[in-house]
């Protein structure tokens, strides 16, 4: 793809409008894009390709959010995602060799699935847990002077089935549910506090304008834990940050992988999510989803992955706006991949998506 066809027509951010559209507040007047996350090596061959970094010193200490700006502003987004710095839960993890086309030299890591770093009471009270109010704020800090007036930043992400499943291993846990639901409940109750704690260092920056609860629960049929058990440990949880986060006046993104289907009206209607994100065509077409879920909240993304991965640049062009047609009216959707901009989707691709919303009127 020649560059000129990427720059042929730009596109300004505007966050409220951004945030008008996630609302459904009508037809925005144009297409909004959203990512959960956009993988270092897609960044890092955006940035090459179009000479973003000009200017930014080796040196300077606030290289990495300069070229991340320089990259959001060139691609069209209205906001900057950010998190804590230092801020991690100990886990183990597998190494595997990296066969994405942007490879990633240090390979990639898998959680391990079988047994987790807290299988009992004595590893519970061994576990050096994270401590947000010791994490580092300094990216917040850098936006809250230097981001521009037309953007926002969404904080997050707020892990917490995510987190049950790795702190015990997927197949510890599902014993544990069973076996020993008492440690389960406690761990989930460490995990919640921590959370709560994240989303008041989140919302103390007035530049923060949405936070992504990110947490995969689900897989291509159904749930990972049965809709009881996903209510009292995980939603809850999510319900607590969604209501802090509208008391302070933001939104509450949900990112979460699978068919969430049988929870569709708790995360709707008791956690009040503003939206939902990470969609897929074999559980659910974002256009279908804009009749189902799109009815009571935003649906966002929705390129789905393999097909972004394996189509021809008119195929891609003519999804995005077939998706738009359906999709658009009214608001409450964005555009973006089902997923994330990984490193595995080929970079012509992926700025063809974000080339061909900018067409659109």
């Amino acid at each position: 793809m020649a560059a000129d066809r990427l720059l042929g027509r730009p596109a300004k951010p505007d966050w409220e409008a951004f945030r008008d559209c996630i609302l459904r507040k009508g037809t925005p007047r144009r297409v909004h894009n959203i990512e959960l996350q956009i993988d270092q090596e897609m960044q890092d061959a955006v940035v090459r390709r179009f000479g973003l970094d000009n200017g930014i010193g080796a040196a300077d200490p606030f290289r990495a959010e300069k070229q991340q700006l320089a990259l959001h502003r060139f691609l069209g987004y209205d906001y900057m995602r950010v998190d804590l710095e230092r801020f991690d839960y100990p886990l183990p993890s597998r190494t595997a060799a990296d066969t994405a086309g942007l490879t990633r030299t240090a390979g990639r890591d898998f959680r391990e699935q079988g047994r987790g770093p807290i299988t009992s009471w004595e590893e519970l009270e061994r576990y050096p847990w994270p401590d947000p109010d010791r994490a580092s704020t300094r990216a917040f800090e850098w936006y809250e002077t230097n981001l521009p007036d037309d953007m926002c930043l969404i904080a997050g992400h707020c892990h917490v089935a995510e987190l049950l499943s790795w702190l015990m291993g997927y197949d510890t846990l599902c014993y544990a549910l069973a076996d020993q639901p008492d440690l389960v409940r406690a761990i989930a109750a460490k995990v919640h506090d921590i959370t709560v704690r994240q989303m008041r260092r989140f919302l103390q920056f007035s530049r923060v304008k949405a936070v992504w609860g990110s947490d995969d629960m689900g897989f291509r049929t159904g749930l990972l834990m049965s809709p009881r058990d996903t209510r009292e440990l995980v939603l809850c949880a999510h319900q607590r940050a969604a209501a802090m986060a509208h008391e302070a006046g933001r939104l509450y993104i949900l990112h979460s992988c699978g068919n969430l289907v049988d929870i569709r009206d708790d995360l709707i209607d008791d956690v009040r999510i503003d939206g939902r994100h990470s969609w897929e065509d074999v559980i659910e077409p974002i256009t279908d989803a804009k009749l189902t879920w799109g009815r009571r909240t935003a649906v966002l993304g929705g390129i789905d992955m393999d097909f972004l991965c394996r189509a021809s640049e008119q195929e891609i062009r003519a999804r995005v706006r077939r998706t738009a047609e359906i999709c658009m009216p009214g608001g409450g959707w964005c555009l973006g991949t089902g997923n994330t901009a990984a490193n595995y989707v080929p970079v012509d691709s992926f700025l063809a998506m974000i080339d061909e919303g900018r067409r659109i009127a």
